[in-house]
């Protein structure tokens, strides 16, 4: 059964070793530098330059077109036998966002509402970068329909500390 990790940054060496995920996608800033955990394997780590931010902003990358279409081809490139651990700074907001771009691209068959409600069950605290959202809406030709469903589950708890989550579905 696939399973897509999402993990704040400080949490990935034991996620993926606990998981014994073999492939990742990070989404952090241009500048932050971590140590990709062993167990990765380097030829299947994304590692996408984003800010979390919705809209451009001097001196910061927001999410664009090319960030959504390099984890679609990433998770489908996926082999789906173990985990795919994504991350972010706190596994809050661009990591959410990635895994429900990441389960659309591999299962373009699941329902948009079922899929953020699964993940609002998994993570209380759990805000999908909106930008990564609407570009993946258009993307994956969801036609608002992931748009829609990430805001009527909307914002997430207060953050309230780094809490490791797992999306699992099953197959077509």
């Amino acid at each position: 059964m696939p399973v897509i990790a999402v993990s704040p940054l400080s949490k990935i060496a034991e996620v993926a070793a606990r998981l014994k995920a073999r492939e990742m996608i990070s989404l952090l800033s241009k500048d932050q530098r971590f140590h990709r955990p062993g167990v990765i394997d380097p030829a299947r780590h994304l590692n996408l330059a984003v800010n979390d931010i919705v809209a451009a902003e001097d001196g910061l990358t927001h999410p664009q077109e090319a960030h959504v279409a390099r984890v679609i081809a990433f998770a489908r490139e996926w082999d789906q036998t173990r985990p795919l651990l994504v991350h972010c700074w706190f596994g809050v907001s661009r990591s959410p966002a990635a895994a429900l771009i990441a389960a659309l691209a591999v299962r373009p068959d699941l329902e948009d509402a079922a899929l953020a409600n699964m993940l609002r069950e998994a993570s209380p605290q759990a805000s999908p970068n909106l930008a990564l959202i609407e570009i993946a809406d258009q993307m994956l030709e969801r036609r608002g329909a992931l748009i829609a469903a990430v805001k009527a589950i909307g914002r997430g708890a207060d953050y309230s500390g780094e809490a490791p989550f797992s999306l699992v579905f099953g197959e077509p």
